[in-house]
């Protein structure tokens, strides 16, 4: 099979990935860039792409500066605390001091928030605010567009590898894709690269199976491609081990943010208890932050899971008591609370509206059943996976710091969302944010190294085979069985998920076995997966849509493996709850207190995993 033309683009600054980082990062360029060339290369299309292309009911991320709600200290002690410990503090208190100016920005672009009838911001929880944000996506995604110009807009072109400089392994030199829609490979020669795609969905195989395959909570086009991406060139990454198992509404995955702080709903086991009552005594065992206020979500989800281990489920969202109590007994009071419940997933989860449709649930009459998910890898919401970057110069030190604000290990390589490690509760505004910060970066980085990299012919030469191998695999043997899905020579991606997400979910703390696993089980998942990822090489794709469903396996199965080396480095259980280690079942912060920190190396297939040290900056936890 001939290989398709290769297109090249130059530029100075890559941006990979639309979704909110992207955005962030593709307008805030244009403000330093001056003549510089900006181009954004995205698998889909910027207005609705990324974690929030579905719509979302609210900004998570709000300091409320303004109304003397928070400040980015309080929001810092908030994250540490939610995240049992650990996370980066000079990361997380960058966001905090400038995301109030992106959530005013995407207003003054049309994204309607709710307000009080003095003006003020509603309030639901303490950092969250409502907003009718079906529509947040396109909002962000114009500015984006305008910034760098139409013309420097790759829409559904999906990257599948960096490039680094032929002279020099630890410096940037751009990557290369393939078009979806038309057969072309692209070659992006760049400067600096901002990688600002999504974390990981559905490496772990989800509870909805069957005639619900492939329903997860978090996007299910967050294909890991921030770490599959970053992890091949040897980038160094961070937390890796670290999951969310989000409580959810069963079958539909629809959050439940809104009911716990909006609605005032409680969940009830199937005796009618509080499991944060009935379990309080247990937070006790993980002081610190068990005494902390709001309790940190991965205690949440240990109390409950207890419950449910002991039988005492279904474990029901009181949605009838709580709307109930909202209307007060007033036909018009239901009637606006009724729409607010609906809207509530009308405007990010459809499933959750059908489910509740298609179960005959009244929610004002029905209490709903929620359930503990399957686990995800991410960096921007409730999770800490990514790369491990430098921090802003003003407060950042020692190993923290080294030369420019969200930069890689890798010079010129630059993260914002999901794709930066020990930085989590950002959610959309937050990712907003740090795409504009990385920008400013890139720019500075970009001025400080004018000198293009050198990518070498035979790297690319290698690359452009590598990403059209699918095709001629199936080209070359679709004749030696009946059924194009069932053959000797070669597996489908879909055949490739079902595998990884059967390793992750048995070997890796998987729903199916209560989210438990042990040190033997780690190292027959990294044996499993190695074999596995050794035949990722047999994939087969039909067309080019499918071609880029091989390439999103390989990513995902990049995460999968980063996150059992990791899963086996850290001898606690850090986060009870998300998952449990039952030969080191306890939180040892006298020895666990740190990140983990891996490396791949490409050249003798190997990892190094090493720990990096705890440093208070902001918070005295």
């Amino acid at each position: 099979m001939t290989l398709p033309t290769t297109e090249t683009i130059e530029c100075d600054l890559l941006i990979i990935g639309g979704g909110m980082s992207g955005c962030g990062a593709a307008f805030e360029s244009k403000f330093w860039s001056g003549d510089l060339k900006v181009v954004m290369v995205e698998k889909a299309a910027i207005e609705r792409s990324g974690a929030t292309g579905e719509g979302l009911s609210a900004i998570n991320c709000y300091m409320g500066q303004r109304y003397g709600w928070n400040t980015p200290e309080d929001y810092t002690n908030y994250v540490v605390n939610d995240m049992m410990g650990l996370a980066r503090e000079d990361l997380v208190y960058d966001v905090g001091r400038h995301v109030d100016n992106s959530v005013h920005l995407l207003e003054e672009w049309g994204l309607p928030i709710w307000k009080k009838e003095n003006g003020e911001y509603e309030r639901i929880g303490r950092w969250q605010i409502p907003i009718h944000g079906e529509s947040i996506k396109p909002v962000a995604a114009e500015p984006a567009r305008k910034a760098i110009g139409p013309e420097n807009l790759y829409e559904r072109v999906s990257v599948t590898h960096l490039l680094t400089d032929a002279d020099d392994p630890q410096k940037i030199a751009g990557a290369m894709g393939f078009a979806v829609r038309e057969n072309k490979i692209y070659l992006f020669k760049s400067k600096a690269v901002i990688i600002t795609c999504g974390g990981a969905s559905n490496v772990f195989r989800p509870r909805s199976v069957g005639e619900g395959l492939g329903r997860t909570w978090y996007s299910v086009f967050a294909t890991g491609a921030a770490y599959g991406l970053m992890i091949p060139i040897g980038t160094e990454m961070t937390q890796m081990e670290h999951r969310f198992v989000p409580t959810r509404f069963k079958d539909g995955y629809g959050p439940v943010g809104m009911w716990f702080q909006y609605f005032h709903a409680q969940v009830l086991n199937a005796k009618g208890e509080d499991y944060t009552v009935t379990r309080a005594d247990e937070l006790k065992k993980y002081e610190p932050y068990g005494s902390a206020i709001p309790t940190p979500t991965p205690l949440r989800n240990h109390q409950m899971f207890m419950d449910i281990k002991e039988g005492l489920g279904p474990m029901y969202m009181r949605t009838d008591i709580a709307m109930q109590k909202l209307a007060e007994g007033d036909p018009a009071k239901m009637d606006k609370v009724r729409d607010e419940a609906w809207e509530d997933f009308l405007d990010m989860t459809i499933s959750q509206a059908l489910t509740w449709a298609a179960h005959n649930i009244a929610p004002e009459d029905t209490p709903t059943e929620v359930v503990l998910a399957e686990p995800y890898i991410m960096g921007s919401h409730s999770g800490e996976a990514g790369a491990w970057v430098s921090g802003p110069e003003d407060i950042a030190t020692g190993e923290y710091f080294w030369g420019y604000n969200r930069m890689t290990t890798i010079n010129g390589l630059f993260a914002a969302g999901d794709g930066v490690g020990a930085a989590p509760h950002k959610f959309s505004s937050g990712s907003f944010t740090e795409g504009r910060i990385a920008a400013k970066s890139a720019i500075n980085f970009l001025a400080d190294n004018p000198d293009a990299s050198n990518v070498s012919d035979a790297d690319v030469k290698s690359i452009q085979e590598a990403i059209w191998a699918p095709l001629e695999t199936f080209e070359k043997h679709k004749g030696a069985s009946s059924s194009e899905e069932i053959n000797p020579n070669y597996m489908t991606p879909k055949q490739a998920l079902v595998r990884l997400q059967k390793i992750m979910d048995e070997y890796g703390a998987g729903a199916s076995v209560g989210y438990t696993t042990n040190d033997p089980t780690l190292e027959r998942g990294i044996e499993l997966i190695e074999m596995f990822r050794e035949d990722l090489a047999h994939l087969a794709a039909r067309n080019r849509h499918e071609l880029m469903r091989c390439w999103e396996v390989v990513h995902r199965t990049w995460v999968g493996e980063a996150h059992l080396r990791h899963l086996l480095h850290r001898k606690e259980t850090r986060w009870p709850g998300y998952y449990y280690r039952s030969d080191y079942p306890d939180l040892d912060d006298a020895n666990w207190r740190v990140f983990v920190n891996s490396k791949f190396d490409a050249a003798n297939n190997t990892w190094e995993l090493q720990t990096k040290p705890y440093k208070n900056i902001i918070t005295s936890i």
